[in-house]
């Protein structure tokens, strides 16, 4: 059994009660003497003890909620190491592993940690080159569903279908896992298979990863599939996979279904018109999905007036952001477009510009938002975080995205068009889903010229040269 304690005093010889047979190998023999024991001996100590020399950086910020020890070449035994340090620790909540070639060893000295500490909730071991044992590991761990981890990432782990196995076999009965990003691996048919059964037997996933694998037409269907019968979850990323039109038409009918989904991007998905009538069936139907991204799919304007008029015959839709922002449209499909706001005033969608304007040109034209709150709070003799709290039926300092804009865009006491709103949001936005604006500044609206001094705007990303090889399927 590894124990681990300070030099001074000597230790005491301890026989451990037969109960306790079944713990880890990091636990501190003497346990008295851990609390006495200050975290950084404890973790000086457990450096000597595998025969890595300690990490400073880790010395210095073991007391902080969030530790990022990403790039630090940890190895295995650096990262038994500092496992051993975080068996006792209250304080940290979020760790971040990722790229210290960890490997399963590392894993395994990581989850016996976790079987002991209550208070880590978040764990990146990215880009750790895990393979088929390590995915055995975390497997058996998630079976347990003993820990308190909430967010667990595991992108570029060279998981093939195999580990896909044993991930899903897991996650299919662990309910404590909310986030799980599983991007840049090498999942394909029999990975979206087994993903998508256990999509349709998980409950507790909120958020999953899946971009920049190999899930092509099959696994995608299987995948969709089992999206029919989720009711937990909300954020799925797709993107950079092989869906094909046969996908998409799998992801329309689990849209037509599905009741849960907020969040759905499957941009760079060799998804065609034929696609994009499929999803738009979905969309006619569907009463949860806020933000849809379709960037870098084949598509033309005939798929970009199939979305929005979806969206619109749809009196009950949520849409609040669409993502089309490769397809060139032309002035009619905009004046089609406001008809779609009129109805659904929630709603943003981003294309690439518009034929025969010179988006650029315009664009240097329009005044900064944040000024022109200023300069009507400051004729009204209030302050900024007034004008904004005035528009939140709730007056506090928080809302979430949606409801601002649909509010910018109905208010007449500051009229901004979408590109001057789009921006305005987007320096308010927390992240999370909700604008901000406890503290608005002058400084956080710099002036268009000062902000585009370095290209066209996100609206209307200007795409020259742009291309993508699609997943290999």
């Amino acid at each position: 059994m590894l124990y681990c304690e300070a030099e001074p005093p000597p230790p005491v010889d301890k026989e451990k009660p037969a109960q306790e047979s079944s713990e880890t190998d990091l636990e501190i023999e003497d346990a008295e003497k851990l609390f006495t024991t200050g975290q950084r001996e404890l973790y000086t100590e457990a450096c000597k003890l595998v025969g890595v020399v300690p990490v400073s950086y880790f010395l210095r910020n073991m007391d902080e909620a969030f530790l990022s020890l990403n790039h630090h070449g940890l190895g295995p035994n650096g990262t038994k190491a500092i496992a051993i340090a975080l068996v006792s620790n209250t304080t940290v909540i979020s760790l971040d592993l990722e790229d210290n070639c960890i490997m399963e060893e590392g894993v395994l000295s990581l989850v016996e940690m976790l079987q002991e500490n209550y208070y880590l909730q978040e764990l990146n071991i990215s880009n750790n080159a895990l393979g088929l044992e390590g995915a055995r590991i975390i497997s058996q761990f998630l079976q347990r569903n003993s820990s308190s981890l909430l967010n667990l990432q595991l992108s570029g782990n060279d998981f093939r279908d195999e580990s896909a196995e044993l991930l899903c076999l897991a996650l299919s009965a662990n309910y404590r896992i909310r986030e799980m990003d599983l991007s840049h691996n090498q999942f394909s048919d029999k990975g979206g298979e087994l993903l998508g059964q256990m999509l349709s037997l998980n409950v507790g996933l909120v958020s999953l990863d899946l971009s920049w694998n190999h899930l092509c037409s099959r696994a995608a269907v299987a995948l969709c599939n089992g999206l029919r019968a989720n009711v937990t979850l909300k954020t799925l990323d797709l993107s950079m996979n092989g869906f094909g039109n046969d996908g998409a038409a799998a992801l329309g009918e689990a849209l037509r279904l599905n009741g849960s989904l907020a969040y759905v991007d499957v941009s760079a998905n060799n998804i065609s018109n034929e696609g994009v009538s499929k999803i738009g069936r979905g969309l006619e139907i569907n009463e949860s999905l806020k933000v849809l991204k379709l960037f870098l799919n084949p598509m033309s304007i005939d798929g970009a007036i199939i979305l929005i008029l979806s969206i619109k015959r749809n009196p009950k839709s949520q849409m609040e952001k669409l993502d089309i922002s490769n397809v060139m449209v032309s002035e009619q499909f905009v004046k089609m477009l406001d008809g779609v706001y009129a109805v659904h005033p929630q709603l943003d969608v981003t294309y690439k510009a518009v034929q025969g304007l010179s988006v650029k040109s315009t664009f240097f034209l329009w005044t900064n938002p944040m000024k022109l709150i200023q300069s009507y709070a400051d004729q009204q003799k209030i302050t900024i975080l007034d004008f904004f709290k005035s528009l939140n039926p709730a007056g506090t300092v928080k809302m979430p995205v949606g409801e601002f804009w649909k509010t910018m865009i109905q208010q007449n006491k500051v009229p901004l068009n979408r590109f001057q709103l789009r921006e305005l949001t987007k320096r308010l936005d927390n992240k999370k889903g909700m604008v901000d604006f406890s503290q608005p500044t002058l400084e956080q609206g710099k002036t268009t010229e000062e902000t585009m001094s370095g290209g066209l705007p996100e609206a209307a990303p200007s795409g020259d040269g742009l291309t993508h090889t699609y997943s290999a399927c």
